[in-house]
């Protein structure tokens, strides 16, 4: 056929001797069909993946090492947790008793109902801590590692600095300074897209906030320069 020299020749080029060691063995072995996602070898023994058998892997750089020495098991924790939930039920457990938990003509006092929900919450508590102390010190799990316990204060120490930056510099101020500081040294992106990033943000904070909804927001010095 004119204008279609390419194809005739790869028509009459020999096969792949691979091609035809597999093709000539189902032919003369009808009965035995290569199963889906059987691994096809070549006649150097060299096997061929199926798609089905291709897996791509993706690393973490920043994940925490393996091998991180543990801080703390999962038996003081849950010790340590029982112990500050009952001090809790045992605090609001008094004050709902000085409150007023027994019943008056209009009906309950008001700390009725708190009362008796601190005692459920001591009850458990209570179980807690005496299953945890009765369980095995050897068979306890490790609870975080070093390595860990470093990404959750990563987060942990900016969220409370926030929390304190707020109370002086106003809500948006220190949402600027919060998203700035965690893509930037968290994240490490550029510093211009970070600084970009937190005013862009906090701008629609704002105007959405202050501006659209008319909501009373946490304001700084900087919101009361501008007449805020």
């Amino acid at each position: 056929m004119r204008g279609t020299p390419h194809a005739f020749r790869l028509a009459d080029s020999p096969p792949h001797p691979d091609c035809s060691d597999d093709a000539s063995h189902r032919r003369d072995n009808p009965t035995s069909p290569r199963k889906r996602g059987e691994v096809k070898k070549l006649s150097s023994g060299v096997p061929l993946m199926s798609d089905s058998e291709i897996e791509i892997v993706v690393d973490d750089p920043t994940a925490p090492e393996a091998d991180s020495p543990p801080v703390t098991d999962t038996r003081f924790v849950d010790i340590t947790v029982s112990l500050l939930l009952m001090a809790l039920a045992l605090t609001l457990g008094y004050d709902n008793w000085r409150t007023g938990i027994a019943w008056d003509s209009t009906g309950p006092q008001s700390g009725y109902f708190p009362f008796y929900l601190s005692v459920i919450l001591a009850g458990a508590s209570l179980y807690g801590l005496v299953a945890a102390l009765r369980s095995p010190k050897e068979a306890s799990e490790t609870f975080v590692t070093r390595a860990q316990l470093r990404r959750v204060m990563a987060v942990f120490v900016p969220t409370l600095l926030f929390c304190l930056a707020m109370q002086f510099l106003g809500l948006y101020v220190a949402s600027f300074l919060l998203i700035a500081a965690f893509m930037r040294l968290v994240g490490r992106i550029a510093l211009w897209k970070s600084l970009l990033t937190a005013f862009l943000f906090t701008a629609i904070m704002f105007v959405t906030f202050d501006i659209a909804f008319d909501v009373i927001m946490p304001k700084g010095p900087l919101e009361a320069f501008f007449g805020y």
